[in-house]
């Protein structure tokens, strides 16, 4: 090992090979979930370096970790205990390359982080849409690996969607650069779809080319309550006909949930907490290609119907950007409100969207049945289907001993719950080092061997985020029929 490392201090410099001191922001996870060692952290500085890099590794047999900005939740990008794994680390790529504004496309490496590509587009009068809690600190290329989501799905779609092209690193050490910027390229196999959302396993993302939008001319936001789940979603379908693409953002909060930021955060004041009989909240946000005026006028026809059609029984609209920045620092902060309150299990789940008053439904009186006093915290992106279905310890019981105690039984009961209303066990999340066996349990088996047919021809040696997504040794075929 101490040639692998020499080489590698040989092609990125001394000082971005760390083996020594503190490692813990590299081989910690985002939610401290999963502590590895690794046998070296190792920071390139340009595509050419990584690709040196990994072809040192694959001549060494040594497996390689990418990884962003280590804000995931599936503990995907954090190395093993085994102390062999190399993380290699893109921070140091975060360059700003080109920005197109006839073509509408920036290009930029893969360790901007992506609160600093919303600024850039922004200072050339664009707009990069992608948003969610951790942008300012997660990067495109992790971004990309796990496809994340956020709170605009419902307009622009997921990173998948807003990027037209990719360079990568294949685990042989090549580089492809797909970096073209077309919006219609139908030149054989889609490889820019194969590698996003593959989270590391197939090839390691350098750089992207990302689709960038004319800045609206407005933007508000509203917050209704909303009587029922079954109001709600009556409520998007209006939503869908009154703003059409204006609608960027719909999110539904639970009472449970909403009562947490009330209750550990006070300063920031949830609209109508005090009404009991408010089981929902939900934050919907227009945005205007044409001015403000135009922009209230649609939104003030949208609530009028929706209180005449009983799915609203009250509601806000923001009269300057702070009030609405409060609303949605209001959404953003429940998962900090939950860590506050406890340990709690965390579910990241889809359902199509018809079928989730339903879900909801049903799974809170399973659960509320199954276990006793157990506290629900349910919120999400209404707009596309996924819900971060949160299980909290009763108020009287250890949460450390509840989540030791009864977290693969609360997975089982809502993973179930799930797979019977059609739905997927993770939206945005991705699979990472925590969902394998779920992927195994709940994906096709033709889809399994599909996947696994991929990671063989693209990694043979297997050394690109081993055990992450599919397991490291799948299972063996059913032998023949005699």
């Amino acid at each position: 090992m101490s040639t692998l490392i020499d080489t590698l201090q040989r092609i990125v410099g001394a000082a971005h090979v760390l083996t020594e001191g503190d490692l813990g922001a590299w081989e910690q996870d985002w939610r401290r979930r999963e502590r590895g060692k690794a046998l070296a952290v190792v920071r390139p500085g340009n595509t050419d370096e990584v690709a040196a890099v990994v072809r040192a590794c694959a001549a060494a047999g040594t497996s390689i970790v990418p990884q962003g900005g280590n804000t995931g939740l599936a503990v995907g990008s954090t190395p093993d205990t085994s102390g062999t794994q190399v993380v290699l680390s893109l921070a140091r790529m975060n360059a700003v390359r080109a920005l197109d504004k006839d073509n509408l496309t920036m290009t930029v490496e893969a360790g901007c982080i992506l609160q600093n590509v919303q600024d850039a587009a922004s200072q050339a009068g664009l707009l990069f849409p992608l948003s969610l809690a951790a942008e300012g600190s997660c990067t495109i290329g992790g971004n990309l690996g796990t496809n994340a989501g956020g709170t605009q799905v419902v307009r622009y779609g997921n990173a998948r969607d807003l990027c037209v092209g990719l360079e990568v690193v294949t685990p042989q050490g090549e580089v492809w650069n797909g970096l073209k910027g077309l919006r219609k390229d139908n030149t054989g196999y889609d490889l820019r779809d194969l590698f996003i959302g593959s989270e590391g396993t197939l090839g390691v993302i350098t750089a992207a080319t990302l689709k960038l939008y004319p800045r609206p001319a407005a933007q508000l936001t509203a917050w209704a309550a909303v009587p029922s789940m079954e109001h709600a979603v009556a409520l998007l379908g209006l939503a869908h006909q009154h703003l059409g693409a204006g609608l960027t953002g719909f999110e539904v909060m639970g009472r449970f949930a909403l009562g947490l930021v009330h209750k550990h955060m006070p300063q920031l004041r949830v609209p109508f907490i005090e009404q009991e009989d408010v089981p929902y909240g939900v934050l919907l946000e227009n945005s205007d290609s044409e001015s403000e005026d135009h922009a209230r006028a649609r939104f003030e026809a949208l609530l009028e119907t929706a209180f005449e059609a009983g799915c609203v029984t009250d509601a806000v609209v923001a009269e300057n950007l702070s009030q609405a920045h409060n609303l949605w620092h209001i959404r953003e902060n429940i998962p900090l409100a939950q860590a506050e309150e406890g340990l709690n299990i965390k579910h990241d789940i889809s359902v199509p969207i018809s079928r989730i008053p339903a879900f909801v439904e049903y799974a809170d009186a399973m659960m509320v049945r199954e276990i006793p006093g157990v506290r629900l915290v349910n919120f999400g992106h209404l707009g596309d289907g996924n819900l971060h279905y949160n299980v909290q310890a009763p108020a009287d019981s250890d949460p450390k001993v509840f989540l030791r105690e009864q977290e693969a039984h609360v997975n089982h009961l809502v993973y179930e719950a799930v797979a019977q209303f059609g739905g997927s066990f993770s939206a945005e999340h991705g699979i990472g080092a925590l969902k394998v066996e779920k992927l195994e349990k709940y994906q096709s088996p033709t889809a399994l061997t599909m996947m696994r047919a991929i990671k063989a021809a693209l990694d043979p040696q297997g050394t690109m985020n081993p055990g992450r997504v599919l397991s490291k040794t799948p299972p063996m075929p059913p032998a023949p029929a005699r």
